[in-house]
């Protein structure tokens, strides 16, 4: 394991290195400017199309693009919005929110452009299911069928990491330390739990996920906004001390130390915001591109409205948690979901501890079905329909052996390993928006031309 990761470290350093943050957040910046700051004029459109009456749609497509918003926020809305935000503030500072959240918003433009393509370049597999994503922009798009190999490789593999061995071994700590729950207890449950729900497609997903993701969002909102609210006078101090550790040293140190701190605060904010929002990575567009949508740009809206919900409402409130209550230097020892476990329990005691540990569960199930179809996707488009079978197996088994590894160095290896699977994903996807950024813009102006005619409301 020590020669693993090692090896990880390495390539985790240039994949998360300057250059990686630089295409990542250089990407979301040159799309706004190009495509016109869509999430400045979609933002009034995006309520009114997400929140909207919803009436059947005629359009190809195997669920309603409500339910792939909800896929899709089950699998943003997990253990990255509770122990990923405390892991960055842990190893970053308060400086780390700061850019948490400036890569959200150039990630809001991000996710819509690589929604947008995905619906476009969709295509069918053998079985006649609608399948769209990266790798189908690369082969269609492109021609580069070797780069959408190495996306799919990526996403097959990934999936183990963040979507699955991360959830199920952030929610036994969670259960343990809220309930008593064993790892292993927890870890059987959430197998049997989970094969009942992938078993049945993606519309089995798409339905369990359309009613438990807006529960476990409001039940999480309302115990972080209690937390948040009984120190509301220190919300703008601790804003203010985000802005100022995101470009200077908190502990007023010269130099090279000054330096690295101010660089982890940006290395951590963005990756840890990129692990929850997805951005970039091409995860989210595998399950919008079965969206039944009149216009590809249509459903890229509703990637406009995960980004936002995910980082710049939850990640924040839970960021707010920790540094009102001010866990993050009187708790310096812990980190993960515990540091977040603490601030809550300041506050709202037992009951808050309970609040957490339940919603992480409900965070982190909900994540595992979403990554499930992310990462199935990967794998026929390698492989074929044939690995469907094999590859719910491993899914179910690795949910037990994830549940089972405990805290400390298992949760920090995979952790690390995972941030290094997302940084492979991101690098062929970002090449690929980057690419088909004229095709994009053709996308948007149609969209734009056709709304202003009447034709598209």
């Amino acid at each position: 394991m020590e020669a693993i990761m090692r090896i990880n470290g390495i390539i985790n350093g240039i994949v998360w290195g300057p250059w990686m943050l630089t295409l990542l957040v250089g990407t979301g910046v040159y799309l706004t400017f190009i495509l016109g700051f869509p999430q400045l004029r979609y933002f009034g459109f995006m309520f009114k199309v997400v929140f909207a009456k919803r009436e059947k749609s005629e359009a190809e497509g195997s669920i309603s693009s409500f339910a792939a918003l909800s896929t899709a926020l089950a699998s943003t809305i997990g253990t990255g919005n509770i122990a990923g935000v405390a892991t960055a503030l842990h190893l970053g500072g308060p400086g780390a929110l700061f850019w948490m959240l400036i890569s959200a918003v150039f990630g809001m433009t991000t996710k819509f452009a690589e929604v947008t393509l995905a619906v476009h370049f969709r295509d069918k597999d053998e079985l006649g299911n609608i399948r769209g994503g990266t790798m189908y922009m690369l082969e269609k798009g492109t021609g580069q069928k070797w780069l959408a190999w190495l996306f799919a490789f990526f996403t097959t593999f990934a999936a183990f990491g963040i979507g699955n061995a991360i959830q199920a071994n952030s929610t036994a700590e969670g259960l343990n330390l809220g309930f008593g729950i064993p790892h292993l207890a927890t870890g059987i449950v959430m197998a049997i739990l989970t094969a009942l729900v992938i078993y049945g497609g993606l519309k089995r997903i798409s339905e369990v996920t359309t009613y438990l993701v807006p529960i476990m969002a409001v039940f999480y909102v309302i115990g972080a906004v209690i937390t948040v609210g009984l120190h509301a006078n220190l919300i703008v101090p601790s804003l203010a001390s985000a802005v100022k550790y995101a470009i200077s040293d908190p502990m007023a140190m010269p130099g090279a130390i000054a330096g690295w701190t101010i660089k982890m605060a940006l290395t951590k904010g963005i990756a840890r915001g990129v692990f929850s929002n997805e951005a970039g990575l091409g995860s989210a567009p595998l399950v919008h591109a079965t969206a039944q949508v009149d216009h590809p740009v249509r459903q890229g809206v509703y990637g406009l409205f995960e980004v936002f919900a995910d980082t710049i409402v939850i990640c924040t409130l839970t960021a707010l948690a920790i540094l009102t209550t001010g866990v993050l230097t009187s708790n310096a020892d812990l980190t993960g979901a515990q540091l977040t476990l603490s601030a809550f329990e300041i506050v709202l005691g037992k009951t808050g501890v309970m609040i957490l540990s339940t919603g992480l569960a409900m965070f982190a199930f909900s994540t595992v079905l979403g990554w499930y179809w992310y990462g199935e996707t990967g794998a026929v488009y390698i492989f074929g329909t044939k690995v469907i079978p094999v590859y719910k197996i491993l899914w179910v088994v690795v949910l037990v052996i994830g549940a089972y590894g405990g805290g400390g160095a298992f949760l920090s290896n995979i952790w690390n390993m995972s941030d290094t699977m997302n940084g492979l994903m991101a690098a062929p996807n970002l090449v690929a928006l980057l690419w088909l950024s004229g095709k994009l813009r053709e996308l948007v102006h149609d969209f734009d031309a056709k709304r202003k005619s009447g034709e598209l409301k």
